[in-house]
């Protein structure tokens, strides 16, 4: 059994490196480069790429955000369906027929374009998805709460700020609990203990990073807790102001609706964008200091990563250090959060 984390554990400055838990793998992106690692039944598949810093619009505060948010999940879809590749075929299984939608596509589009347009729809239903579950359905049912009570616009956003959280922490729960990704979640662990052991200064071994947390304050879970509650704030402010204005107002009276419909697409289309550059940005400066009141601020997202992350095995530890090695930069401090 590993000995509890001493005072030599202790976070010793803050690295911009994050990652993600892959099929039996880790991706870890850095400051210059981005390696996945993927453990297979006869080696460690290894993959290394640079990174495109992008224009200049990724360094403005409150437009980086949704552009980081959008290129982070179109590089994780695409380090997913990577470490995929080499778990498709099970022993014995026939390999499935590409369809003929995909071979028409693959035909006219090329093999490299194909993959590319794929992981990018990819990367658009998996937003999707994440819309419809968590804004529009909370919103559908304020509307349905408004109908049946007469409630206010106050309490309709409230109760649909609520609900969110509530469906969000179901949602991770009930994952959670499913087979196939406790591996994964123990992969996430491994890679939040991995980051923490670099953050200690300490040597990356197994032993050293065996006797990390598993929980870490810059994850990206604790982004989409953070994204739940601004959005009530926001969206609750948004509202009030908005039926203010004489168009808006009067809607509201003569066609609820369309009011409603109107409503919803303002706070996906306009306020959701800002929740999530506001969010990027408080992560951001919550993640450079550490003390009781930042603790606070980041303990309920903390608390989440107990349903996220599982505790590793040494060789799910080894490819978490594995990867995180290939992206530390060759100067000192140049990750610095």
């Amino acid at each position: 059994m590993a000995k509890k984390c001493d005072s030599s554990c202790q976070e010793q400055f803050k690295t911009s490196i994050g990652g993600q838990a892959l099929i039996e793998g880790i991706m870890m992106r850095g400051p210059e480069k981005q390696a996945i690692v993927v453990r297979t039944k006869e080696k460690l598949e290894i993959k290394v790429e640079p990174i495109k810093q992008g224009g200049f619009l990724r360094k403005i505060p409150f437009v980086r955000g949704v552009l980081n948010f959008f290129a982070s999940m179109v590089s994780g879809v695409k380090a997913l369906m990577y470490s995929a590749n080499f778990f498709d075929d099970e022993e014995g299984a026939e390999p499935e027929k590409q369809s003929k939608l995909d071979a028409w596509l693959e035909k006219k589009m090329g093999s490299e374009k194909f993959m590319q347009g794929l992981i990018y729809f990819s990367a658009f239903l998996g937003i999707a998805f994440s819309v419809v579950l968590f804004f529009i359905v909370p919103i559908e049912l304020g509307n349905l709460l408004e109908r049946l009570t007469g409630c206010t616009l106050l309490v309709k956003n409230l109760f649909e700020g609520v609900l969110r959280i509530v469906i969000f922490l179901l949602y991770m729960f009930i994952v959670s609990k499913m087979k196939d990704m406790k591996r994964v979640f123990s992969y996430h662990g491994a890679e939040h203990k991995s980051i923490r052991c670099y953050e200690a200064k300490l040597p990356l071994t197994v032993e050293n990073v065996r006797k990390q947390t598993r929980l870490h304050p810059r994850c990206g879970t604790s982004f989409l807790f953070v994204v739940m509650f601004i959005s009530i704030i926001l969206f609750t402010i948004a509202s009030g102001l908005l039926i203010k204005v004489p168009f808006i107002g009067q809607l509201k009276n003569d066609n609820k609706v369309v009011f409603n419909l109107l409503m919803m697409g303002i706070k996906i289309i306009v306020m959701l964008p800002i929740v999530v550059s506001i969010s990027y940005e408080f992560n951001r400066l919550v993640g450079r200091h550490d003390n009781w009141f930042t603790r606070i601020l980041t303990w309920p997202g903390m608390w989440l990563q107990n349903f996220t992350t599982n505790e590793p095995d040494d060789e799910m530890i080894e490819v978490g250090i594995e990867a995180l090695k290939l992206v530390i930069p060759e100067e000192e401090g140049a990750d610095r959060w």
